[in-house]
């Protein structure tokens, strides 16, 4: 869970549609301040009435009001009228005073957020606001504003109409990378109802130019403009979004390659009261990006392919190991190559589950489950009777800690199988339980043995591996508990250096 989710959940009652809502009109939250050529401020109402901002935006197209971050505080005295009248009667007030800050004149502008969700197959939108928007424009140094400031803030203003009621973040748009996307000051085009360009910024004619358009576009039919981009099909590649995309008339993103340029273009339809008031298009020379894009992609793929082949090394050194287990004739000789074979596999589990992905995390849950079939196996005697079982979700783990807990937890559940049932696995349980929070992974392992020799734990190679393991490469800390007749257990803590493990 993100920080900002936990911000939103911990200072609201919204449930998680709500919260999703949020969410999703985030993502557009830099593209809003920008068109607004305001900083921006979400408030959210906690149970007690009282407003917290759990975001804000300054804008890179305008001077910045607030040079210090709002978020997590209550809302300021100044504006919670303004705020709780807009809450009450969930409409736009715009202050007809300048609002000072610090000495500066600011512009405040206060929006209500509206959410809509499906109910029984019909778009409702929610009876309250969820959220408040506090815009602040700096009025200092006022001067004529530019034909392109215009023209943002008429598209600003189109949008928060849309979040005032519940038709903005669209939920028809396709979920899309944010990375390389389009940005207000990258390039803008303002089409109207008919599709015809009522504004073009000069980065965005910029843009085109580079994959041949020579005219004017103010005037133009966009999707017109556009297709004598895509004519020569040798060398134009498009997508089957574009058609949509250059008409306006859905909330996607496309890419155009020519000349050996990338541009990419995304489109927001602008609605009132569900009818078109045409649409906003992003421009972007997206050429740079992709290539980096590319490049890794290229240097992820290699990654796997490493990941894939120590995995495929690893094994062969287990196989060997076994196999020179087998022909030991001593014993102890014969337990040392079984346990080195674990650990080797135990290893070789981590690389496998890196090779199958993009990500350099991995699902531990995934890994645990195979490296504790795996450790029941090696250990053999009480194994076919004593199976581990898991409490709770160790989440996604970086690789670099991935490897010393798996290795950790295999020796603590091997020991648990191997000694704590000398007697027989009867009734025997090996249980992990894992508990998560924003600092720390808690790890418990116990079972229902016999408990530890003389009450505390040995001094073997299995306890050795495990404490430098744990403290050494994960940093935590680790202790053992016997209780007579009631088995072990071992209390592990490691601090959440990686930050907060998703599920």
């Amino acid at each position: 869970m993100s920080s900002l989710t936990n911000l939103i959940q911990r200072h609201s009652d919204l449930d998680s549609v709500d919260r999703d809502w949020l969410m999703l009109l985030l993502a557009d939250w830099q593209l809003l301040a920008d068109l607004a050529l305001a900083d921006l401020v979400l408030w959210v109402r906690d149970g007690d009435g009282r407003y917290v901002a759990v975001s804000q935006a300054r804008p890179a197209s305008a001077p910045t009001l607030f040079y210090r971050d709002l978020i997590g505080q209550p809302v300021r005295e100044q504006w919670e009228m303004e705020v709780e009248a807009v809450y009450e009667r969930g409409v736009t007030i715009r202050s007809s005073a300048p609002d000072w800050f610090d000495e500066i004149p600011a512009q405040l502008t206060t929006s209500p957020v509206f959410s809509t969700r499906n109910v029984d197959g019909r778009a409702q939108r929610s009876a309250k606001p969820i959220a408040i928007i506090t815009r602040h424009t700096n009025l200092a140094g006022t001067r004529q504003p530019t034909r392109q400031e215009v023209t943002f803030r008429e598209c600003s203003e189109d949008l928060f109409d849309m979040i005032a009621a519940g038709e903005f973040p669209d939920l028809d748009a396709p979920e899309f990378s944010r990375r390389g996307a389009p940005r207000a000051s990258d390039g803008l085009v303002r089409l109207n109802t008919e599709g015809v360009v009522t504004f073009a910024s000069a980065n965005a004619l910029s843009a085109l130019n580079k994959l041949g358009f020579g005219g004017e576009l103010e005037g133009e039919v966009f999707s017109e403009v556009a297709s004598t981009l895509v004519d020569d099909k040798r060398n134009v590649t498009v997508d089957e979004a574009l058609p949509l995309v250059v008409t306006g008339r859905a909330p996607w993103m496309s890419d155009v390659d020519a000349r050996g340029v990338t541009v990419t273009l995304r489109a927001i339809p602008l609605r009132r009261a569900g009818e078109r008031l045409g649409a906003i298009v992003l421009c972007r020379d997206t050429t740079d990006v992709r290539n980096q894009m590319q490049e890794l992609i290229t240097k992820d793929a290699t990654i796997r392919e490493i990941h894939h082949r120590v995995k495929n090394n690893l094994q062969t050194v287990a196989a060997l190991l076994r196999i020179q287990a087998r022909r030991a004739h001593n014993d102890e000789a014969r337990e040392s190559l079984l346990q080195a074979m674990r650990r080797v596999s135990s290893i070789a589990v981590v690389h496998d589950t890196l090779s199958g992905g993009f990500s350099q995390s991995v699902d531990f849950d995934e890994v645990f489950a195979r490296v504790m079939r795996l450790a029941t196996e090696v250990a053999g005697g009480a194994s076919a009777e004593v199976r581990p079982s898991l409490e709770g979700s160790f989440g996604a783990v970086p690789s670099e800690f991935a490897t010393p807990l798996a290795l950790a937890l295999t020796e603590l559940v091997t020991n648990a199988v191997e000694h704590g049932f000398p007697d027989g696995a009867e009734g025997g349980v090996v249980s992990v339980t894992v508990e998560r929070d924003d600092d720390n992974l808690e790890i418990l392992v116990r079972d229902n043995g016999q408990g530890m020799v003389g009450g505390h734990e040995g001094s073997g190679l299995g306890t050795q591996i495990v404490r430098t393991l744990v403290e050494g490469e994960l940093g935590g800390t680790i202790e053992w508990k016997s209780n007579p007749g009631s088995g072990t257990l071992v209390e592990i803590s490691i601090p959440k250096r990686w930050g907060v493990v998703t599920s």
